[in-house]
């Protein structure tokens, strides 16, 4: 397997967020956690479950449409039996997106109910929406919103601070930074979040993760893998690739730091086809 090295990331604001999201807390009725489908156990910072402790939990599972369906669907049930609703969807496309309505108000109609018997007609329900970066928090609030009030990007670290987004008469979303981990205990947790762009690819050896995701993609997804790119997997993926799609750099040679972007650029953008890098619990 090839070795990417220590995936490392020390950004400061991350424990700002957490303290934000510690002190925040109080003012929302339910807790929104997007996770990308591709990786769903690896894309959920376990401090998030610490943090938010007993309030009411809604799952988004984001990028349904890139994902493994047979995976997606026993990582949902997985979820549910820990006790969360969780929505199936692709914010890009809105695909599976207007369940989240219906289900939040399903989730909290107990309070609903509530404050009806107490007099508090028309009190917004209020949800913090949170996540690691680049799992697509913005992009469910913009497609939840029908507009652009949340700056949006493929890079990790776009979304700025914090906004209340007002997108039902009886719902406003408060969106959070993402918020990843001071420091990976687990090397395939990190692998897996730098295959997806959750860690900037400027701190990485992108043509080891990109060996290495070729060999995760080799193993798991045979067919897909060497369909996509007309390869017999049996040498340096980065090579044939090269050599396939005739990336070569003067004298021939195979340009394989082409060849570990493309493969990068097109895992990402679901090219290869639905994979799912993490394997659902076996029930």
């Amino acid at each position: 397997m090839s070795e990417v090295g220590n995936i490392q990331w020390f950004p400061g604001h991350m424990t700002k967020t957490r303290r934000l999201i510690e002190a925040d807390l109080k003012m929302v009725d339910a807790v929104v956690e997007v996770i990308d489908a591709r990786i769903p156990e690896s894309s959920r910072n376990p401090i998030i479950d610490e943090i938010v402790k007993n309030k009411p939990r809604i799952m988004i599972m984001n990028k349904c449409d890139v994902a493994d369906e047979a995976a997606t669907a026993a990582w949902k049930r997985h979820f549910e039996s820990l006790g969360m609703c969780v929505i199936v969807c692709d914010c890009r496309s809105g695909k599976g997106i207007n369940k989240f309505l219906p289900t939040v108000k399903k989730r909290l109609a107990e309070l609903i109910e509530r404050r009806k018997s107490r007099g508090m007609i028309g009190k917004a329900l209020r949800l913090m929406v949170v996540g690691i970066p680049n799992v697509g928090k913005s992009s469910f609030i913009n497609r939840m919103a029908n507009s652009k009030k949340t700056k949006v990007g493929d890079r990790p670290g776009v979304t700025r601070g914090k906004q209340w987004v007002s997108i039902d008469k009886d719902v406003e979303l408060l969106d959070m930074p993402g918020i990843l981990w001071p420091k990976f205990e687990d090397k395939d947790v990190a692998q897996k979040l730098a295959f997806t762009g959750a860690v900037k690819d400027e701190v990485i050896d992108t043509a080891a993760l990109a060996r290495a995701l070729g060999e995760t993609l080799l193993r798991d997804y045979p067919a897909l893998f060497k369909g996509r790119y007309n390869i017999s997997g049996e040498g340096d993926v980065l090579v044939e690739i090269a050599k396939a799609r005739g990336m070569l750099v003067t004298g021939g040679e195979p340009d394989t730091e082409r060849a570990a972007a493309a493969l990068l650029d097109e895992f990402r953008a679901g090219k290869i086809g639905k994979i799912t890098l993490d394997r659902p619990p076996v029930r």
